[in-house]
């Protein structure tokens, strides 16, 4: 099999320059990094413009992570982190990717470039398309291409081999009409981002509380005894949590870390906005840190409710009143394996105990989670373990404690509440029937991962992506490439140029939208769009800066577009009405989506409102049992052969998702690369490499037999435990494989891969051009001597 390659690239890892990790995060360093970014990409107005606009109520909310803003009351001048500025400096650059960039470069030469080198390239300013046959994107007017994508779709044998995919940064406006005309077409294929994230946060929490989403709000975070936060690493993917955990810990809050690496974030932040941060101490995150191996949080959570009922510190009067299974999980909990939990976990049983005396001792505990705990086969178990702790001590529906998945990106859940889901509730699809007056698609759609099989297997011919980077986010890149080559069409709506552009269907499409930063100007006048954060706040989002070109459209604008050329005045929908005035999609809104009545109202008022949620607000459950359920889970290990390791695959601290915003990951001492693997010193001596060493990756899925490769990584020392690496994404996205998924979500378990470390040319060997990775070598695949089948 043959991955990814990157033959023209703007770095060399033999170049790396590498120092010792941080031991803080943020400080006077973020604030310069940030205004150089700034204003190299925008120059001092439009930095000015944009920044001091940056989640303020009547501003607009930033395209990076969906951190909640604090009331409108009490946010700073600079209401913003490094990366909601780097953010902003990429849409907002004033560089143009221009027909005559297009006329310059192939397609197949864009595709020889790195991430990094495509995303510098700036806004792209015309609608392009490359026709079948085609090496080169040329420029084409909206309508004709509205017409040549209606009439691909109208082509299709049935309305399910169209695949509808949106990311985290689409509005809420946009989010409603784009699930609306995917069901009017005829199809609940609508993947999106959530599916490789969060996707087992969602069904666990349904599955036990009845709602998918986070129980608390910012001022619960404020009002803690306790935080904990696992698989999660707030100061490069959500770094204004930090703000809200310092104001914690001066309330008096204690955290307890659990996470592979001790990542600077999670050590000491010093605020920008303080002179202690600026020029003092800053102030020290975890009060405890629990170096966990890869995939043990599982059986780590199972040992503290062992210990916490040997303790006896239920709340029975909680559990009695609002829950169901208790004594199935307590019994089940009381027999817990300790040699297990230790071996699974890395952990001290002393470690362990000494954690849960933090929970024991804790009247109101907040538990965060990211992509550390989602990214798993048993992570729904690991999340329906978390809430059982919840449970346990009655930590649901009281100041300062709940359940607080921490999403990823700005709107991705707010897209969900919109229903932009392949199994989408039956009761959205009757209000959808009631207030449209057709009976849309009844049956589960495509997530991401089926969409991928879809396409790889001749079941889909049409890809639309509303925003994203399809390709290098999913997992298993080569498979997922040669997916879409075999479309008849892809589409994708985009600010920017990425990878996805050039892995492209016999006819693919780029249309332009405007960015978050952008005035959004429409038949009737200016418009605004809302977005959700991660604890169920609606807001207003509104862009101060003139479209990058007269070219653009919004994605309302873009999609009534398509919708009109594909399915007409099918229904009576008015696809011109809504596009012409945003206020008529908010007006279904409000009769369509649970919770949402009065929407236009309640969004406008500053600060925007927070959606109900039955366990916060009233400790009342929306599950089989009309209670919160305890689920028992089996303590799930992953077998890891001798010689092989497990690797999480991570975000650098200079990008967002599969954004590259540069060559510095300076929390973890990483400067001037990216293809890195961070080994312990004593895994680096046993495998027989020393640090500074270059390997290749590799792994083998036994259920496909298969062995997939990622080369020329550079070994660098960590503070690891044994038995895991590192490395980041998507680099080592070709290395996870399709179908290995997480029980009952199907989310990619892109925090768990088995791999080899070898040689470095042993295993993927360079080649000639083509399409590549982001790793600055061109390689193809090599049959290792002694393959290993993994269990």
């Amino acid at each position: 099999m043959r991955a990814g390659k990157h033959d023209v690239r703007d770095y060399d890892e033999a170049d790396l320059d590498i120092e010792k990790p941080k031991t803080h995060a943020a400080g006077a360093t973020a604030v310069a990094v940030s205004m150089k970014r700034a204003l190299g990409h925008m120059g001092p107005v439009r930095t000015a413009k944009t920044l001091l606009d940056l989640n303020q109520a009547e501003g607009f909310d930033c395209m990076s992570c969906a951190w909640p803003d604090p009331d409108p009351g009490h946010r700073h001048v600079a209401e913003f982190c490094e990366n909601g500025a780097k953010a902003v400096a990429e849409e907002g650059t004033t560089t143009r990717a221009t027909p005559d960039f297009f006329a310059a470069h192939s397609i197949a030469d864009l595709d020889s470039r790195t991430e990094h080198w495509l995303g510098q390239q700036g806004r792209i300013t015309h609608p392009m398309v490359k026709l079948p046959g085609a090496r080169y994107y040329e420029p084409i007017e909206w309508d004709d291409a509205f017409r040549l994508i209606g009439d691909q779709l109208m082509s299709l044998a049935d309305p399910t081999e169209a695949i509808f995919y949106t990311s985290g940064r689409a509005s809420n406006e946009s989010a409603f009409v784009y699930q609306l005309f995917a069901r009017a077409f005829g199809t609940n294929n609508l993947p999106d981002c959530s599916n490789m994230c969060h996707e087992s946060t969602s069904i666990a929490l349904q599955e036990s509380i009845g709602i998918g989403k986070a129980s608390v709000t910012l001022e619960d975070v404020y009002a803690a005894e306790l935080i904990v936060i696992a698989g999660q690493n707030p100061g490069t993917n959500h770094p204004r949590m930090l703000s809200a955990l310092e104001k914690a810990k001066q309330n008096g809050a204690k955290i307890l870390s659990i996470n592979p690496l001790r990542e600077a974030g999670l050590v000491n932040f010093k605020n920008p906005q303080t002179p202690r941060g600026m020029v003092g101490p800053g102030t020290d995150i975890s009060d405890m840190h629990l170096p966990i191996k890869v995939n043990g949080d599982l059986a780590l959570f199972q040992a503290f409710g062992s210990l916490l009922v040997e303790w006896d510190c239920i709340d029975h009067d909680f559990i009695d009143r609002h829950t169901n299974g208790y004594e199935d999980w307590k019994a089940h909990v009381t027999a817990v394996d300790w040699d297990v939990v230790t071996s699974s976990t890395g952990l001290t049983r002393e470690q362990i105990t000494d954690a849960a005396k933090m929970l024991r001792d804790s009247k109101a505990t907040v538990f965060c989670w990211a992509m550390g705990l989602t990214q798993h086969r048993n992570a729904v178990a690991t999340i329906k373990e978390v809430t059982n702790l919840a449970f346990a001590q009655g930590n649901i529906g009281k100041k300062g404690a709940g359940l607080f998945p921490v999403r990823g990106h700005s709107n991705v859940q707010g897209d969900r509440t919109m229903g932009i889901w392949e199994r989408v509730p039956q009761h959205f699809l009757d209000s959808i029937q009631k207030e449209f007056g057709f009976d849309p698609p009844r049956e589960h759609g495509h997530d991401t991962v089926d969409s991928i099989r879809a396409m790889r297997d001749g079941k889909a011919q049409f890809f639309l992506g509303l925003g994203g980077n399809f390709v290098q986010a999913t997992p298993d890149t080569d498979v997922t490439a040669q997916a879409m080559r075999n479309l008849a069409m892809t589409v994708h709506i985009s600010t920017k140029i990425n990878r996805s552009h050039l892995v492209t269907g016999d006819t693919a499409l780029i249309l332009p939208t405007l960015g978050r930063t952008e005035k959004d100007v429409q038949a009737t006048g200016p418009q605004w769009i809302s977005v959700e954060d991660s604890t169920c706040s609606v807001h207003s989002s509104r862009g101060p800066l003139k479209p990058a070109s007269e070219h653009l459209r919004s994605e309302v604008a873009i999609l009534t577009g398509i919708a009109e050329a594909a399915i007409g005045d099918r229904y009576g929908i008015d696809w011109k009405g809504m596009r012409d005035d945003y206020r008529l999609i908010r007006e279904h809104i409000s009769r369509v989506v649970p919770g949402c009545a009065g929407y236009e109202v309640n969004v406008r008022r500053p600060g925007g409102f927070i959606l109900p949620h039955p366990p916060r607000d009233s400790r009342t459950f929306e599950t089989d049992s009309g209670k919160g359920e305890f689920v028992a889970s089996p303590i799930e290990v992953l077998h890891v052969p001798d010689g092989h390791l497990l690797l999480q695959t991570l975000r650098s601290h200079d990008q967002f998702n599969t954004t590259i915003y540069g060559l510095s990951d300076r929390y973890r001492g990483i400067e001037g690369g990216r293809r890195v693997v961070f080994l312990h010193r004593d895994d680096i001596a046993a495998l027989g490499f020393q640090d500074g060493d270059f390997v290749d990756l590799v792994t083998r899925w036994e259920d496909d037999d298969i062995e997939r490769c990622a080369s020329n990584f550079r070994i660098v020392e960590y503070d690891t435990p044994r038995g895991c690496a590192a490395a980041y994404y998507p680099e080592t996205n070709p290395l996870v494989p399709l179908d290995s998924t997480a029980m009952e979500s199907n989310c990619p378990t892109s925090k768990s891969v088995v791999i080899q470390v070898v040689r470095a040319g042993t295993a993927c060997e360079p080649v000639g051009h083509g399409h590549q990775d982001d790793t600055g070598s061109d390689w193809s695949h090599k049959t290792h001597p002694q393959p290993h089948h993994l269990s």
